[in-house]
């Protein structure tokens, strides 16, 4: 077994609009080991701007991954999902969806759109926080992203 490379740091684009949210997993990935770059949009509107780089998002990087909740204001995280799997330009980025829903319909229909993951947010802070690093962990450690 080879010993894996220093991991280094990823852009990530977390879509979230429950401000507690936000904050606990700004403060689980301030505790990481790498300084990775966490940007928030809080609806599916802005999000789409962050990654299509409108106003006021121009100079806003590519993500190598999108955290992305589903029930939010003025566009779903659903919505979201099917633009970026049918835009070129943004379909290779991918896109793990964190929700409270457990329901088989968005689990499904967020497969079916090629979300890379789908994870139900734990309930209580620690089991949050925990499974913000696991995350973390999984993707800076295992996974190879595409290329910037």
């Amino acid at each position: 077994m080879t010993p894996m490379s220093a991991p280094t740091p990823i852009e990530i684009l977390l879509v979230e609009d429950n401000e507690p949210d936000v904050i606990l997993t700004q403060e689980a990935f301030q505790d990481a080991r790498i300084a990775n770059h966490l940007h928030v949009t809080r609806d599916g509107v802005e999000a789409m701007a962050f990654l299509r780089r409108e106003p006021p998002f121009q100079d806003a990087p590519t993500p190598d991954v999108v955290l992305l909740d589903i029930n939010m204001p003025r566009k779903s995280g659903l919505e979201v999902l099917e633009e970026v799997k049918h835009d070129p330009l943004l379909r290779h980025i991918p896109v793990v969806i964190l929700t409270t829903s457990q329901a088989d319909e968005d689990i499904l229909r967020s497969y079916q759109n090629h979300a890379s993951s789908y994870i139900v947010k734990p309930v209580g802070f620690e089991n949050f926080y925990q499974a913000i690093r696991a995350f973390e962990t999984y993707w800076l450690s295992f996974v190879r992203l595409p290329p910037r």
